[in-house]
């Protein structure tokens, strides 16, 4: 399998994962740890096993002067994309929060053409398109939008977090080209967990451990394991060899995947909508992704 394929692949199960993650963080909070104590434990767990995990890497001095990028790369991809999506989620209801979030891909193309000077293909504008309308027929078939005491705030602070992302996936493209994953991923978490700790620090200290069942820890590693370190390091690995824009348009796939998996569960049904919507991501994804025959190998 070419090494482009492997990224397909790697950005494809960071979309499962994340699917997964929307139903197990439900159960965690806000019942036993209120959002920014989650996050606090997130990022710290995260940058213990960046650690222990750059031991093994290779060994790479990352010069001073891509520092500001790294510390940028914290703030976007760390510490503001999380902070406000979670702060917004809780002030607007999950569908709207979830249709503000698919529209990063089209940020990100957006950025791309400005800082990048990436040339806007045709064929990516369809397939983002496509699968932007797939996406929000899905979030928004069937669903009531009640559960927001904030919908406006929200709905600002979600947006805030796809710009957010959009911007972390360019800039982070630039050290990808000069550095290994493992030398600079330690550094985003590191200085992550030191913007985030500020705001998450009275949260986490008022978690009641005694209380918490094991199954809820067992969420809890999931989320920290899984859903943070592991879908951090198959991120880099897609967006070692794809372009920011079609690592992103992955994310059209996480609502389709967190239906299916609520499907599996049998906390929600299958509808005629819910496939049409499915074959429009798909196909949108697909156009995304397709390199020119010429190209292709």
């Amino acid at each position: 399998m070419s090494k482009r394929n492997w990224a397909l692949v790697a950005a494809t199960l960071v979309s499962i994962i994340y699917g997964v993650t929307f139903t197990i963080a439900k159960d965690v909070m806000p019942k036993y740890v209120e959002p920014f104590g989650f996050i606090t434990m997130r990022v710290g767990g995260s940058v213990i096993l960046f650690w222990l995990i750059s031991f093994f890497g290779p060994k790479e001095k990352i010069a001073l002067e891509d520092f500001p990028r790294i510390v940028a790369a914290a703030l976007f991809g760390v510490a503001l994309n999380m902070l406000t999506f979670f702060k917004g989620l809780s002030y607007t209801s999950p569908i709207m929060g979830a249709v503000l979030m698919v529209t990063t891909p089209m940020i990100v193309l957006v950025l791309s053409a400005f800082i990048m000077k990436e040339r806007m293909k045709k064929r990516k504008v369809l397939g983002l398109l496509l699968g932007l309308a797939g996406t929000i027929t899905l979030i928004l078939y069937g669903k009531s939008m009640t559960n927001a005491p904030n919908a406006a705030l929200g709905n600002l602070l979600v947006f805030i977090n796809a710009i957010s992302y959009g911007f972390y996936l360019i800039l982070v493209k630039k050290l990808m080209d000069k550095y290994n994953a493992f030398t600079f991923v330690k550094w985003i978490y590191t200085f992550g967990f030191i913007m985030v700790l500020p705001f998450g620090w009275n949260e986490f200290h008022a978690i009641v451990w005694a209380t918490i069942p094991m199954g809820i820890f067992w969420k809890i590693g999931f989320v920290v394991v899984f859903s943070t370190f592991l879908t951090y390091l198959l991120n880099l690995v897609s967006m070692r060899e794809l372009k920011p824009t079609t690592v992103a348009v992955f994310i059209y796939l996480q609502p389709l995947f967190a239906t299916i998996f609520a499907v599996g569960l049998g906390k929600d049904e299958l509808s005629l909508v819910k496939l049409l919507s499915a074959v429009l991501i798909f196909t949108g994804v697909y156009l995304v992704t397709q390199k020119k025959s010429s190209q292709s190998h």
